[in-house]
């Protein structure tokens, strides 16, 4: 494997298909310190693809967890101005934004999940209007990993690490579509196509719910908001450059109704959340909200995703991905999102998307908010496919089409 030349490859493909960059934009790269070998990379290919100014911001998880550790609660909840500032600077000059992850995993375990959410919650509270921005696809925006030995070890447990991060990196290109022979550029095109097939497939249905039933306990109900939209793949921002949002991606997803969703379902796979990684967990709806949860592990992380705010034990998102994508065929394990969520079906606690109903891009939140479109601050995706799910598609009429079998699609 050479290395180099597929991170090279993974930077391109990051700039010219995930942001689409043009000439003269602004474009902001976060990334981790240990993703800086891709950030570099990406900041190269930005400049080559007429980009006016590319600004980076570092994190690093360690200086996060720090802050966490010894700050008083107080001081943990500013926010200054400058970031403030900052953030209005990127908006005011229409950036596109390129995240470049590489996560720690486990790395807050021991921390008090409250006091994280603290300071989250408070700059989220400060930085809403970035939040609408982004979720709100006013400019192009991606997210690409990297990996990193800590992480690579956790995926790769039996092995030395220099073998677990160099087979990491591999799993990484290859779920990105990324290979040393081809053109990442045109894979990409062609999964857009194919995507956008499903898409509009499930949008000519139009369904009214759906209904999700497995042998682990999920039997679940989904209401959907009228005249929703299904999207997979490449979307257009507002300011009509078209982009790939998710840095690999195998989901078609579509908006709930906030005040739709009944019964109970069982997540198939952990979710790594603020370094913290939640296991065989279940959430229990009615009228649309979680009344009931538990986990066996991490269960104060859960609590907090759910107490977030006054919206965040409702649903935002609900995506479809058969058992037969390419990354769920690879029957590895991430514990991270990005990736897990394109393994197997799953739904999103908290905001959703305006792209997914009509018009919705661009509307007054009160009015999203009046369909059925759930506004809250967060926006947190599990994983609740398997083998053995079924889905049935019910129309207004009440007819009902089968979407999965034995967990894939069969429309």
């Amino acid at each position: 494997m050479q290395k180099e030349m597929l991170i090279s490859k993974l930077a391109k493909l990051a700039v010219k298909v995930g942001v689409n960059v043009q000439k003269g934009q602004t474009v902001v790269v976060r990334s981790s310190l240990t993703a800086k070998e891709l950030a570099r990379e990406i900041v190269k290919e930005a400049y080559l693809s007429g980009a006016r100014k590319v600004i980076v911001d570092w994190n690093d998880e360690y200086v996060s967890r720090s802050s966490f550790l010894y700050m008083d609660d107080e001081t943990l909840q500013e926010v200054p101005d400058y970031v403030v500032d900052r953030s209005k600077y990127y908006v005011d000059h229409n950036a596109s934004f390129i995240s470049v992850i590489s996560p720690l995993i486990g790395v807050n375990k021991d921390l008090d999940p409250k006091k994280m959410q603290l300071a989250m919650r408070a700059s989220q509270e400060k930085l809403k209007f970035m939040r609408e921005y982004t979720m709100g696809n006013e400019a192009p925006w991606t997210i690409v990993a990297a990996a990193n030995p800590i992480w690579a070890k956790k995926v790769f447990p039996n092995l030395d690490e220099e073998d677990a991060t160099n087979k990491l990196w591999e799993a990484i290109f290859n779920a990105s579509r990324v290979y040393e022979k081809t053109d990442p550029l045109k894979e990409w095109e062609e999964h857009n196509e194919n995507l956008n097939k499903l898409s509009t497939k499930l949008n000519n249905y139009q369904f009214e719910k759906l209904h999700f039933k497995n042998s682990l306990g999920t039997d679940l109900i989904v209401g959907l908001v009228l005249d929703h939209i299904w999207v997979g793949g490449g979307e257009t921002a507002r300011n009509g450059i078209y982009f790939n949002p998710n840095i690999p991606t195998e989901e078609v997803f579509t908006m709930p109704h906030k005040m739709m969703t009944e019964g109970k379902v069982v997540a198939t796979k952990p979710l790594s959340y603020s370094g913290k990684v939640i296991e065989d967990f279940y959430l229990e709806f009615k009228d649309g909200a979680v009344v009931n949860f538990d986990a066996k592990k991490e269960k104060e992380a859960l609590q907090s995703i759910l107490e977030f705010d006054q919206n965040a034990k409702y649903i935002g998102e609900i995506a479809l991905i058969g058992e037969d994508s390419p990354i769920a065929q690879t029957n590895l394990l991430f514990f991270n999102t990005l990736f897990d969520e394109n393994a197997s079906c799953h739904m999103a606690l908290g905001r959703a998307y305006p792209m997914n109903i009509k018009d919705g891009i661009g509307a007054p939140i009160k009015s999203l908010e009046e369909k059925g479109y759930n506004n809250s601050m967060v926006h947190v995706d599990f994983m609740f496919g398997s083998p053995c799910l079924e889905i049935t598609g019910i129309k207004k009429d009440s007819s009902k089409i089968k979407i999965f079998e034995k967990g894939n699609f069969i429309i």
